[in-house]
């Protein structure tokens, strides 16, 4: 099993949520959807820009934690390093 930390964005340089899950793929969807009540619901959140694979789902946790505590510019520098364009990763998930 696979554990993922991962960025949604609302779009470009729009608002970020960080969070990490066992299921990438769903975790996604379901903020697309706005399956769940909250802040991705709030702010249309659900675009994947970024997301990196752990090893076990506490380092995922750690890093989600650690994050979350970042300066905005350090996470926008972070996607603009591996997803300059903002491209929508979801597409890419099951190929």
């Amino acid at each position: 099993m696979s554990f993922h930390v991962y960025i949604v964005a609302s779009r470009r340089n729009g608002t970020l949520y960080i969070g990490s899950t066992d299921n990438l793929a769903r975790r996604v969807w379901e903020h697309r959807e706005k399956l769940r009540p909250g802040f991705t619901s709030r702010y249309g959140v659900g675009i994947l820009v970024w997301c990196r694979v752990c090893d076990t789902r506490e380092a995922a946790k750690d890093l989600e934690r650690r994050m979350k505590e970042w300066r905005r510019s350090w996470k926008l520098r972070l996607i603009e390093e591996s997803n300059p364009d903002w491209l929508d990763l979801y597409e890419t998930l099951n190929q």
